[in-house]
């Protein structure tokens, strides 16, 4: 070709590069075709073409075009790179990155295919390698915005928040912006546990794109966790105006109605949402869930469901709901581990790695969200007051709520050193208990409702033990033991724990035996009780109640005249439900009496001195609510049953010396009740040696009970420093003063 053709040549080429850049598309391939007829080889202008055929959506005819190119030059960088991000839109993600790597073995500066490599590289679960493609870019242009924000995406996926909010907010600070990238920032806060902030992006993003559902839903999660429930459910129905099907949002907005006690709604939305999808994760447990709170027992098919489901191995329930549904150790232990799985596994690294510490005192972190208003605290105060600051060096790790409560100041005053990490990530927490050099890890939250196993996964002490909180396995392999006693665990029970089993010599409860009980005791009139009658109570959170069980109640209150039964009042479906359920049983409604919450724990216990036998409930037993009436001086009757959340009651009242009212069938259980219903002396009785023991047993003594704890705790410290594995053991009762 003449210098003269060649000049003609690149002067058409220019031509049509910029028609072709001012949008005008056919006359710049009528350009690049006239140029073809007479340099039919032309690279730049089969790219070219090739790049209008894609634009025009004729991906297959722009791919042949943009090989010939290639085959022309194959030093046509543009071309090769164009090609990859061609196949990178068609999903051919393998085949891109190759494309990506051809062009920058000609070009490795090239920072655009750098990026676009990390985003094929990301579509292939290839996540590490993505993210050091776009530090590559990065490295040749340090405010390459798109890179930035990229890189944030992949290192969320890899679990490294902190650092993806870091990448976010470069991307903002080197000019990207949008509603996305606010909504992304936002979720990496919410990981991080900073949802105020995360609220604050989502507003940004919302005030961006009015119509941007997963703002909406964002923003409505981050409300839940900071237990603005309405604000969440106003977010949560937007984001269903917009997106009518929207399962994410379904989900929440019945879980946000569940909290604020609107429990035929969710009912309504978690019915809705199975119909979508049947099997959305954890749908089905929380239908059942709504059910049980809304004592809701005209349809058992979703109990039914959700158990095949566990027991099929899918996401069908959060182990907390199970423990009022099933009373089989196997189903809880089966729930426990699909969770964990699930939501929780262990990661490859963990913070603790075998060193030994050294410390002249035992040091115990215990971790809770209820260091509050709340049973585990009511529980637990004495102990961290009694334990042997000369032996023990106690922490408390707080991640719930503040609620400026006497006993929360009690409980700061009770620890050697309190942390408040409410604000702090899982992460952050467990490299704090690592970092404090914790020898024992105590969780006291388990499965309950704010539940972050994630920081047990991390491993961040020698030895971590669940305790208190939640009455069953954690079906984790990072939690060594779980503090029992022989009652609650039996020995051929252990194999449905991944814990091992530490028998305490008494029970396994910790109580605190300075409690108030408020004087003066209120009359029943004033406690909304009749004067005269026999009273039955239980006082238990509805989700407890059974139509089994309830069928008992109500045949003791037709056999024993003018009695009634004596219940918290809890959510408005709850108490309609019942009252329906007794007129169907033919009991008439009002001899049902619903106690009205009392914010003062002293005066609560007061008036439990006005019933006359507190009902136990299964497959969930009382356990708080239990020692409340044993405390009080209230007889309690139980029935025990399999697992350990149907065993506690029974636990209590062997501790306190009245074994006979542990019954083992609901029958026994109905003929015991109507036996001492109809026997007021047998009752005195024992409430008269209830009274007598409650200074003496050793269920009320908290002394010995944290000297048992301390015995069992320096088992298991022992047995790490020595390099032993745990081990299920009972650690006799304390001599130690």
């Amino acid at each position: 070709m003449t210098a003269d053709a060649a000049l003609d040549i690149r002067d058409r080429l220019r031509t049509a590069i910029a028609v072709h850049q001012q949008g005008r598309l056919a006359e710049a391939e009528q350009l690049y075709r006239d140029l073809l007829r007479r340099a039919p080889e032309q690279s730049d202008a089969l790219h070219f073409l090739g790049v209008i055929e894609t634009q025009r959506g004729h991906n297959d005819a722009g791919l042949a075009l943009m090989d010939r190119a290639i085959a022309a030059n194959p030093r046509n960088v543009a071309a090769l790179y164009n090609r990859a991000n061609l196949l990178r839109d068609l999903g051919r993600h393998k085949d891109a990155v190759a494309g990506y790597d051809a062009a920058l073995a000609i070009r490795p500066g090239n920072a655009p295919a750098l990026n676009n490599r990390g985003t094929a590289l990301q579509m292939l679960g290839r996540y590490e390698d993505a993210a050091s493609s776009y530090e590559r870019a990065l490295a040749v242009n340090p405010n390459y915005a798109d890179a930035h924000s990229n890189r944030g995406n992949v290192l969320a996926l890899l679990g490294r928040f902190a650092d993806a909010l870091a990448s976010y907010d470069r991307a903002l600070a080197s000019g990207a912006a949008g509603p996305e990238l606010d909504n992304n920032r936002a979720c990496m806060l919410m990981r991080l546990n900073r949802n105020d902030e995360a609220c604050i992006a989502l507003e940004r993003a919302i005030a961006e794109s009015p119509g941007y559902v997963d703002a909406f839903n964002n923003r409505a999660l981050a409300a839940m966790q900071l237990r603005r429930f309405e604000q969440a459910l106003g977010d949560f129905t937007r984001a269903l105006e917009l997106k009518p099907e929207l399962p994410e949002a379904l989900y929440g907005r019945a879980s946000a109605l569940i909290e604020l006690n609107r429990h035929d709604e969710a009912i309504a939305d978690f019915n809705r949402l199975l119909k979508l999808q049947p099997d959305y994760p954890y749908a089905l447990g929380m239908l059942v869930h709504a059910q049980k709170t809304a004592c809701d027992w005209r349809d058992a098919a979703a109990e039914t469901a959700m158990l095949d489901a566990v027991r099929a191995g899918k996401r069908a329930v959060t182990p907390l709901v199970l423990l009022a549904v099933s009373d089989s150790s196997q189903d809880k232990r089966r729930a426990a581990e699909i969770v964990i799985a699930d939501k929780f596994p262990a990661p490859a690294t963990r913070l603790w790695r075998g060193e030994r510490y050294g410390h002249s005192r035992i040091r115990i972190a215990y971790l809770s969200a209820d260091f509050r208003t709340h049973p585990v605290a009511m529980l637990m105060a004495g102990v961290f007051e009694h334990h042997d600051r000369a032996r023990f060096e106690t922490v408390g790790v707080s991640y719930g709520p503040d609620d400026a409560s006497p006993i929360r100041a009690r409980l700061m005053r009770g620890f050697g050193r309190f942390v408040d990490a409410r604000e702090k990530s899982d992460a952050a927490i467990a490299s704090l208990i690592r970092e404090m050099e914790a020898d024992i890890l105590v969780d006291l939250t388990g499965f309950t409702a704010s539940t972050r196993p994630a920081i047990l996964a991390l491993r961040p002490a020698p030895v971590q033990v669940n305790y208190l909180g939640f009455a069953g396995t954690l079906g984790a392999d990072y939690a060594d033991y779980i503090i029992a006693d022989r009652i609650v665990i039996p020995e051929e029970q252990q194999r449905f724990y991944t814990e091992k089993a530490v028998y305490l010599p008494d029970c396994y409860m910790a109580q605190d035996a300075t409690r108030i009980i408020g004087e003066p005791i209120p009359s029943r009139t004033q406690a909304g009780l009749p004067e005269t009658g026999f009273v039955f109570a239980s006082f238990n959170n509805s989700y407890k109640f059974a139509a089994p069980v309830f069928d008992i109640w109500m045949r003791l209150l037709q056999t024993i005249d003018d009695s009634v039964l004596w219940l918290p009042a809890s959510n408005p479906a709850a108490m309609r439900n019942l009252k329906r359920e007794a007129e169907v049983r033919g009991v008439s409604p009002a001899r049902i009496v619903f106690a009205a919450h009392l914010p003062d724990a002293p005066a609560h216990l007061a008036r439990l001195k006005l019933a006359d036998l507190f009902l136990d409930t299964l497959p969930y037993n009382a356990h708080s609510t239990a020692a409340d009436a044993l405390w009080a001086g209230l007889p309690l009757l139980t029935c025990a049953g399999e697992s350990f959340a149907s065993r506690v009651a029974a636990s209590l009242l062997h501790a306190a010396g009245l074994p006979e009212l542990v019954t083992h069938t609901l029958s026994e259980y109905e003929q015991t009740a109507l036996s001492l219903a109809r026997d007021p002396a047998a009752l005195n009785r024992i409430r008269s040696r209830l009274a007598k023991n409650r200074d003496t047993s050793p269920l009320f003594d908290t002394a010995r009970f944290t000297r048992n704890l301390e015995a069992a705790y320096t088992i298991m410290w022992q047995r790490a420093e020595s390099g032993e594995p745990p081990a299920s053991f009972t650690a006799a009762a304390s001599t130690h003063a």
